[in-house]
């Protein structure tokens, strides 16, 4: 039997398709020959900011055992798949696959980690390629065998979630999904917090249908593959299903972002993780979005809690000047208009410093508040005419209404791999030892 890992992306646009979709066809086509598939298809989100992603930047990869016999027939299905169900003619979409045999070595497994947390070259997929003898394939630019070989190289050893998509009939693709509203929120409380990120708890909108034109009709996300079966089991569907099938993936998992050790260690378009204190106060542009800065010895950055962080956005207006923070989020690079900045996905409060407000003193005589007679001058009341050119304003310290800890965005504006709160001491580790029996369906 003959080790593959199977990776492919960039076969979506805007206006149609989903490289997981093309993943479920594979997965029907290539059980038809006899393939076995030694882990659930890994479905890998990579760097969330590059600017030319379509959507949530996903690669596929399939790892299987197969006969030596059947391998040509395997490359020549996944290679005729692709081609058939790409947007091809759409200009941005530029698949990619990548045939690897064998054991993924530590260099590969490196390249998918600079790929999920910065930003790579086609050079370097290409030369690690050529290195390993692995087999590559690509459409026009190509561009989509970077996410491919990415793909290949998560392993998902470390921390990892499971997800279940529903793909709709052609025929409805386009139109406005049908689930029943209620059959998601039974779901949402019978396998909470076993699954998550169904219903978002400030809007109660519903967040397992997406909104585009693509194919899925719907997701479940969960932390075993168990949970998603059971969740998908109790959805009531009001159209009816293609397909169906549940990948593992670094969804909910935060492994997009790296810590940086100081400011100006900052790159447009990379997830960090990075500490300062706040040196300008936020401040609300134009109308919806908050706006801080923090600083360190090294430099100073925006970061941008906007009108879709919800609850995040309230604690942001909250920072005062010193107040210590870690930022979590993505670069946006500069632009004629605004400096580099963090786009917020989480907040982490270190220290608060105390809130120090100034008051008029009191009229020692009469009790009512006196009035400055001028800078330096002292202060005078009105009342009673008394005077004091030595009187100061008086500190009060007051009460925050926001306390140290960990901050993040609402589900509804959560990335995909954005780790959200109910994840924290669930993480796991390790390739699961069995794969359930009815982990597809077509």
């Amino acid at each position: 039997m003959i080790k593959m890992h199977i990776g492919f992306d960039d076969t979506d646009s805007p206006r149609m398709g989903c490289t997981t979709h093309v993943a479920a066809l594979l997965v029907h086509k290539l059980q038809k020959k006899g393939v076995v598939f030694t882990d659930y298809p890994n479905l890998i989100r990579l760097n969330p900011n590059v600017p030319w992603k379509t959507r949530g930047n996903g690669a596929l990869c399939l790892r299987i055992e197969c006969r030596e016999s059947v391998v040509k027939e395997v490359i020549e299905t996944v290679i005729d798949t692709i081609e058939k169900n790409s947007d091809l003619e759409y200009k941005g979409t530029d698949p990619g696959i990548v045939f690897f045999s064998g054991t993924v070595p530590p260099e590969v497994k490196i390249f998918a980690k600079k790929t999920i947390q910065g930003i790579v070259k086609m050079k370097d997929a290409l030369k690690l390629i050529r290195r390993f003898g692995a087999g590559a394939v690509g459409f026009k630019t190509g561009r989509g065998i970077i996410g491919s070989l990415a793909a290949i190289g998560e392993t998902l050893k470390g921390d990892h979630t499971y997800e279940i998509i529903a793909y709709r009939i052609k025929e409805n693709r386009g139109t406005r999904r049908k689930v029943e509203a209620a059959s998601v929120e039974e779901m949402d409380k019978k396998t909470s917090p076993f699954t998550f990120n169904n219903i978002d708890p400030e809007t109660k909108r519903i967040l397992i249908t997406p909104r585009g034109p693509d194919p899925i009709l719907y997701g479940i996300r969960g932390e075993t593959a168990e949970a998603v079966r059971k969740a998908h089991g109790i959805v009531h569907p009001q159209e009816p299903v293609e397909r169906w099938m549940i990948f593992r993936t670094n969804h909910g998992t935060d492994a997009h972002l790296r810590r940086i050790s100081s400011i100006n260690g900052i790159k447009p378009f990379n997830p960090v993780i990075v500490r300062g204190a706040i040196s300008k106060e936020p401040r609300i542009i134009p109308v919806r979005h908050v706006v801080f800065s923090i600083k360190d010895k090294t430099g100073e950055v925006d970061c941008a809690a906007y009108e879709p962080t919800g609850s995040l956005r309230q604690i942001s207006k909250q920072l005062i000047l010193g107040d210590i923070v870690e930022a979590y989020g993505g670069i946006r690079a500069a632009s004629s208009k605004h400096p580099v900045t963090v786009n917020l996905e989480k907040l982490r409060i270190l220290e608060l410093k105390p809130e120090i407000n100034l008051f008029n003193p009191k009229c020692p005589k009469c009790g009512r508040t006196m009035k400055s007679m001028g800078r330096n001058k002292g202060f005078k009341c009105d009342r009673c005419s008394f005077r004091d050119s030595k009187a100061e304003k008086v500190a009060v310290k007051s009460e925050r209404n926001i306390k140290t800890g960990l901050y993040i965005t609402p589900p509804r504006s959560q990335r995909h791999l954005t780790k959200p709160y109910c994840r924290y001491g669930k993480e796991k580790f390790g390739k699961p030892q069995r794969m359930i029996m009815d982990w597809h369906y077509s």
